[in-house]
């Protein structure tokens, strides 16, 4: 039903799985290997007997369903901007916590009903959505403009009690589009989750790095119906906004899916190794530098794909990529066998290995555990005779016959990852409510520092939030939000969460933080003592060195 277009080609296949229907395959996958009990303070919506964690994630196990807004300007060309606005909102609620639906479900979804790609759903029709994708709420929205501002409107209706929220609404200037739907972003978050407290500043910082053009042409990019258009718009996106993954990423699938292997890899590459889309990436230039023959490459991508998760497929395809080089995957073909023992080719791909490395009686019982599971796969059925054949017959035909290829796992099973990663998600989450309160703050404390580190402001500031509601006198926690508060530009609640730091323990971080403000503010005694304090915690910090070189540049410009 859906147009072709690089959300819906095989590259991208979803069979949407309900919400725990894949939870044990994923739990498999990732080697946990046994069912897991949850404690009762760490179910899906992630409350924690005193409260503290059940802020790490505002809508911990809550699914979304985000529909393209209703465009009530009149305006054809704004029409993109229909899809834009679930595309800005469903990012800033996965960073807070919750798990928006992909546009690829909606589509799934769409076409399971029989619906087009543009249709405009009346409220019951969206209600059979969210039935359909096992989502918890919807949002719905609109947007008008207002000379050369624009404003958007939104509402949430809770699919289970069939209830709509009262609206709330973001408006400002056709340029500052992004930040519009940020605010809102944030404004639908508290109305999700009044407990919720990372700041609308950080919401909107979150975005602040996005170009609109950049994101127009994105946008354009991924619902145009013709290929060649598509690609026109996406690489202009990418050449708008070289850092923009989510572009590269649509980018890489259809050069794949237009069999243009070196070109897709390229792209996958870009992905930022912080995006959502970073896994997938790493598969998919994975099969692209394999069907270029760049096996070494290859194997170097799914390897770091599987570092983090060992899918099946992802270690059959390291494998396969070790095997084309000419060394022994029979091990990464095993694990694949282990992590999905249900996908004849992997007992395929054991079998043809096993088989080259001189165990013909495991070679054979792997590929009759393959035929069981594809009775019809005429390449087993080949071989299994082949191999059967007296040794004179096998020696006669050896030489005629070509060495069987391991086979390619093909498709990123992305629903079972995100069942992983959330059941993943809930296993961290129910070791940090066994805690004491000072522990989990710690632990949560550092686990936003390497958000923070990374540039993902919100991320960081949801899990300082949570830290501070489990234990308010950590000096981490204060010294983190100091920070966050300095890059969304808070001056007055930076030094604020600095001094109260510092209150409780000098560190370099707070330091840091007072002695930018300090330096910014021109008040360059009181940036002296800052950089003069935090040398004396650590002379060789290379920040606090480079700090001092700004402070000695200011004071000699001061002095001519």
């Amino acid at each position: 039903m859906c147009a072709p277009n690089a959300y819906n080609l095989p590259v991208v296949t979803t069979s949407f799985l309900f919400r725990f229907g894949w939870a044990a395959r994923g739990i498999a996958a990732v080697g946990l290997g046994c069912f897991l009990v949850l404690p009762p303070t760490a179910g899906a919506q992630g409350q924690a007997g005193d409260n503290s964690t059940a802020n790490s994630g505002a809508g911990h196990g809550r699914i979304l369903l985000v529909l393209p807004f209703d465009n009530r300007t009149g305006q054809p060309s704004l029409e993109w901007i229909r899809e834009a606005a679930p595309e800005i909102l469903g990012s800033r609620f996965q960073s807070a916590g919750f798990a928006p639906m992909s546009r690829e479900d909606r589509l799934y979804a769409l076409d399971h009903l029989g619906l087009p790609e543009g249709f405009h759903p009346s409220r019951a029709t969206a209600l059979k959505l969210a039935q359909t994708l096992d989502a918890d709420s919807i949002v719905v929205g609109s947007f008008v403009t207002d000379g050369s501002g624009i404003i958007a409107e939104a509402q949430v209706v809770d699919v289970p009690r069939l209830r709509m929220s009262q609206a709330v609404t973001a408006r400002g200037e056709m340029k500052d589009l992004i930040e519009v739907f940020d605010t809102l972003a944030w404004r639908l978050t508290k109305q999700l989750d009044p407990q919720f407290t990372v700041a609308e500043e950080t919401f909107v910082a979150a975005g602040s790095g996005m170009r609109v053009d950049a994101f127009e042409q994105y946008i354009r990019g991924i619902t145009e119906p013709d290929h060649e258009e598509r690609l026109r718009h996406l690489n202009q996106a990418v050449a708008l906004n070289p850092a923009f993954g989510p572009a590269w990423m649509a980018l890489g699938r259809e050069d794949y899916n237009g069999q243009q292997y070196e070109l897709a890899a390229a792209a996958f590459a870009k992905v930022g190794p912080n995006d959502p889309d970073a896994l997938q990436a790493g598969f998919y230039r994975g099969l692209g530098l394999v069907f270029s023959g760049n096996y070494a490459k290859a194997e170097q991508s799914f390897a770091a794909v599987a570092q983090v998760l060992p899918l099946a497929e992802v270690v059959n395809n390291e494998g396969v990529a070790v095997s084309r080089q000419g060394h022994d995957g029979t091990a990464l073909f095993r694990q694949a066998v282990a992590a999905d023992a249900n996908t004849a080719d992997y007992h395929f791909n054991l079998a043809v290995s096993l088989k080259r490395h001189g165990d013909a009686a495991s070679a054979l019982a792997e590929l009759k555990q393959c035929l069981k599971l594809r009775p019809n796969d005429s390449e087993a059925q080949t071989l299994e005779e082949d191999w059967k054949a007296p040794p004179g017959k096998q020696d006669a035909d050896a030489e005629a016959k070509a060495d069987p290829l391991e086979r390619i796992a093909r498709n990123f099973d992305a629903v079972a990852f995100r069942q992983a990663a959330q059941m993943l998600d809930q296993v961290d989450e129910a070791r940090l409510t066994a805690l004491p309160p000072e522990q989990r703050a710690l632990k949560l404390s550092a686990q936003a520092r390497d958000y923070l580190d990374k540039g993902l402001l919100l991320e960081a500031e949801r899990l300082y939030q949570t830290a501070l509601a489990s234990d308010d006198r950590v000096p981490e926690v204060h010294a983190g939000l100091a920070e966050i508060r300095e890059r969304t530009g808070d001056k007055a609640e930076a030094r604020k969460e600095a001094r109260t730091s510092l209150e409780l323990m000098p560190s370099i971080q707070a330091y840091l933080v007072m002695g930018r403000l300090d330096l910014a503010a021109g008040h360059l005694d009181e940036a002296s003592y800052d950089v003069g304090e935090a040398l004396r915690i650590e002379p060789g910090n290379k920040k606090v060195q480079d700090l001092r070189q700004q402070l000695e540049a200011k004071e000699a410009e001061q002095k001519r």
